[in-house]
């Protein structure tokens, strides 16, 4: 369904759910958005309700304790087959803003439109006042959550209710860009130095943009306004300039968990030649890899999205490894469940000390940008250190799900080598659990054919090591 031609408004909104215990799903509980003037700020239209989750249980106590919201609460509410006509007229194709809404609201947006097997609405923009406030505001007022940010201004305590947090939001933003405007105006010396170091630059730049002949700062500061084709409007709460900031590759990353793609099958009686080169179809061996050459970078998290993520380099090409021989600590680990209730299994194995070099580098880069990006979530180290004088350093290799049907099959091929080590057998393509955990045993050696993953999920992030594909020494 195309959008009407101007849908100009911004459209806040904030989602409340259930508190998931591991390898539960979240589920939406309530909805709350305000249709916001791009030009004043001001509220044009609102709507709020509660939604009953297919599975009542979901409600647990720490849920309501996070919320308030019980099973009684939602027990005659819509469930959101019923207000998703709603939710999508009030989404699609408009700008929308919320706090911390890249990292979850949106995630929760789609996966409960995916859920009753409905394309969700896609933005036309995207405002996160979380990473931009971090950015721009600085930490003058601590740790930048909403509750914290309100009690800075003085604006009562966060009820963590859909359209009271929306508000809230609102009334937030509008105190940090009059904070921002006034500052643009005074000398530097004059402004408190815990700003952070961007604000400064900031109050720089519209000190020169607004000023004019007579020198009047006030009264004759402008900025272009949000809607396409609208005149510019000398308002000091208006918003668009945090919306061309929110151009510049600094929003905070979606669920990257959601995105593992499908691979290709190969027949199973498929032989190749051993490679033993140190470039093996794009995977990189260690030696081939240059420390100072690993970066990490934002980008769109789909084409044509404003949204982004972090992805790591070697150079100008994605980073992906290709390890020989590593040792299996502790074999196939499938204890937790993903949203489809598939079994998620990963592995672990010993790490020599150029790929602990390799790995610490990788989590050096994106955890900075990941930080520099506004995330406030645990960063978890890819190498786990030694804990003894038996142990060597270890990681955990992850074992790709297909994105694609209930079965419990996995997207990697598995490999076996030959005695002669000239040639492998292909044995598994897209094995089930138990095939899998038949191969990856304590003590076992295997080569590795890895991709390196960012996430930022659930305020945990880092980087994952996931497995495409796998041969195992006889």
């Amino acid at each position: 369904m195309d959008p009407p031609v101007d849908r100009s408004e911004i459209a806040f909104f904030d989602v409340e759910t259930t508190v998931p215990k591991r390898g539960e799903r979240f589920a939406i509980l309530e909805f709350g958005s305000i249709l916001v003037c791009p030009k004043k700020l001001t509220e044009l239209r609102s709507y709020t309700t509660l939604v009953q989750p297919a599975d009542l249980s979901l409600i647990s106590t720490l849920s309501v304790r996070c919320n308030g919201i019980s099973r009684n609460d939602v027990v005659l509410a819509p469930l959101f087959s019923d207000i998703a006509d709603t939710v999508y007229d009030i989404l699609h194709g408009r700008i929308w803003a919320g706090h911390n809404i890249l990292r979850f609201d949106c995630a929760r947006i789609r996966e409960a439109f995916a859920e009753i097997g409905r394309q969700p609405p896609e933005p036309k923009g995207a405002i996160d006042s979380l990473a931009l406030l971090t950015q721009r505001f600085g930490r003058r007022a601590g740790d930048m959550k909403m509750a914290t940010l309100a009690t800075y201004f003085g604006l009562g305590k966060q009820t963590h209710r859909s359209l009271d947090d929306v508000r809230m939001n609102l009334e937030v933003l509008k105190y940090c860009a009059t904070v921002l405007f006034l500052e643009s105006s005074l000398p530097d010396v004059l402004v408190d130095k815990s700003v952070s170091p961007e604000t400064t630059s900031l109050r720089r730049h519209l000190r020169a943009s607004s000023s004019r002949e007579d020198n009047t700062v006030i009264s004759s500061f402008t900025l272009p306004s949000i809607g396409e084709n609208s005149v510019a409007q000398p308002d000091p709460f208006n918003m668009s300039f945090l919306r061309n900031e929110m151009a510049s590759d600094n929003n905070l990353q979606l669920d990257t968990l959601m995105e593992e793609e499908e691979e290709e099958n190969q027949p199973s009686d498929t032989v190749v030649p051993a490679n033993t080169s140190d470039h093996h179809e794009g995977f990189l061996s260690p030696d081939a890899i240059s420390l100072q050459n690993i970066r990490a970078i934002l980008v769109p998290f789909y084409h044509g999205s404003q949204l982004t993520r972090l992805k790591l380099l070697h150079g100008d090409s994605p980073l992906q490894l290709y390890c020989s021989c590593l040792k299996i600590r502790f074999g196939i680990n499938g204890k937790f469940l993903d949203n489809s209730g598939r079994r998620r299994l990963n592995f672990v194995v010993d790490l020599n000390p150029r790929m602990c070099s390799i790995l610490e580098a990788c989590d050096s880069n994106a955890q900075k940008l990941s930080v520099d990006s506004g995330s406030s979530s645990d960063w978890n180290t890819l190498v786990s250190p030694v804990k003894g004088f038996v142990n060597y350093p270890n990681a955990r290799i992850h074992i790709p799900t297909e994105i694609s049907g209930d079965a419990a099959r996995y997207a990697i091929e598995v490999h076996q080598r030959e005695s002669s080590g000239d040639t492998q057998k292909l044995i598994y393509s897209n094995p089930n659990a138990e095939e899998l955990e038949s191969l990856l045993n304590t003590g076992s050696v295997v080569d590795a054919f890895l991709s390196l993953e960012p996430y930022d999920y659930q305020q945990k992030a880092g980087v994952r090591l996931v497995a495409k594909k796998l041969v195992m020494h006889q």
